[in-house]
């Protein structure tokens, strides 16, 4: 393998170990709720006026998986929609008291994660963190070029079928 095969497995292999790591507590402590509700519920918790449309950009998920979603925390009761009284046609989501309630036992779970992983960053210099940051940074924006790309594919077929 190359340097950068490398990199992309030793993220993967990082990430799959964390999700594992993570598992089993995180679903003792949110039993009833599926991953991704318990990551909507998170960004409604920490983005103030969220929307159908942030949701759909931060999860990269489709508008209809979206709306199922918020529809199914709504009948739970973990989320409310609101409109702003000068936007009758947005609708925004908050958080209910019980799902400000999740979202706390979601942040303490990470806080403790972090505090399990906190010897291996304590190791790391301020450079290697700069370097790293860097590098998810680029990456990152690399991979939003592609997936515009991509959607401005997508839309380009749908009209010529």
């Amino acid at each position: 393998m190359n340097k950068e095969e490398l990199v992309i497995a030793g993220f993967r292999d990082l990430f799959n170990k964390l999700v594992w790591l993570n598992k089993s507590k995180m679903e003792d402590s949110l039993k009833g709720y599926k991953s991704s509700e318990v990551h909507c519920i998170e960004y409604i918790g920490r983005n103030e006026d969220s929307n159908g449309t942030k949701l759909v950009e931060s999860f990269y998920m489709t508008s209809g998986a979206i709306s199922k979603m918020t529809k199914k925390l709504i009948k739970k009761g973990i989320i409310e929609s609101y409109q702003k009284p000068d936007n009758k046609k947005e609708i925004y989501f908050r958080l209910t008291p019980q799902g400000k309630a999740i979202y706390e036992i979601h942040e303490e779970l990470h806080k403790e994660f972090q505090e399990r992983d906190k010897a291996v960053f304590e190791q790391v210099t301020e450079e290697q963190f700069d370097s790293m940051l860097s590098f998810v940074e680029k990456y990152s924006r690399h991979l939003d070029a592609e997936i515009k790309k991509l959607g401005a594919d997508i839309k380009s077929e749908s009209r010529d079928s």
